[in-house]
């Protein structure tokens, strides 16, 4: 049987690493790639919410806790595979990569069903890789670092620090609304 803290651990793990490497890789995309122009053109304000608005501020911030406790769930079944094989979250991180980015379902920007189906030029589909792979990096990296450093403290005390932090930005960007 499995223990409890050994699960709890997972999704904690999980969550913290996709909350903050999410947010991280997020910050980097807007100031580099220049989002809030980008977003505003003609083309893609008709699928973009403005960078400005309630929700795009939750979800860079408090709404990437539960999705991260969704993919903690969504990875659950092969934890084994990714964090005690070797390369384990080389493997992960293709995981991620091939069905996030490149196999989506649905045809999405910089997927390969968006080259195919989408009338955005070449420049947006590939602007889209550098958050991608950005992302995916520090999610990889983040949780490499729990999985080695486990037993440090100072790991554990900067992952609820920053979660916390980013949590609160979230909280009060919702406030001034």
């Amino acid at each position: 049987m499995e223990n409890k803290n050994d699960l709890l651990g997972h999704f904690w793990k999980v969550t913290y690493a996709h909350t903050i490497a999410y947010f991280i890789a997020g910050v980097l995309a807007m100031s580099f790639m220049n989002y809030e122009a980008i977003w505003a053109t003609e083309i893609m304000s008709g699928f973009y919410r403005p960078i400005d608005s309630l929700i795009v501020g939750l979800g860079g911030t408090i709404l990437q806790i539960p999705r991260g406790i969704l993919i903690a769930l969504f990875i659950l079944p092969l934890r084994k595979v990714f964090f005690e094989e070797k390369l384990g979250l080389l493997k992960l991180g293709l995981i991620v990569f091939g069905f996030s980015v490149i196999s989506t379902i649905g045809a999405v920007c910089s997927s390969y069903e968006g080259f195919i189906y989408l009338k955005l030029p070449l420049e947006i589909h590939l602007m889209g890789y550098f958050e991608c792979i950005l992302y995916i990096s520090l999610f990889i990296g983040i949780l490499f670092i729990a999985q080695k450093f486990a037993h440090k403290k100072v790991v554990t005390v900067l992952a609820i620090v920053l979660t916390v932090l980013i949590a609160l930005m979230g909280i009060i960007n919702l406030l001034q609304y």
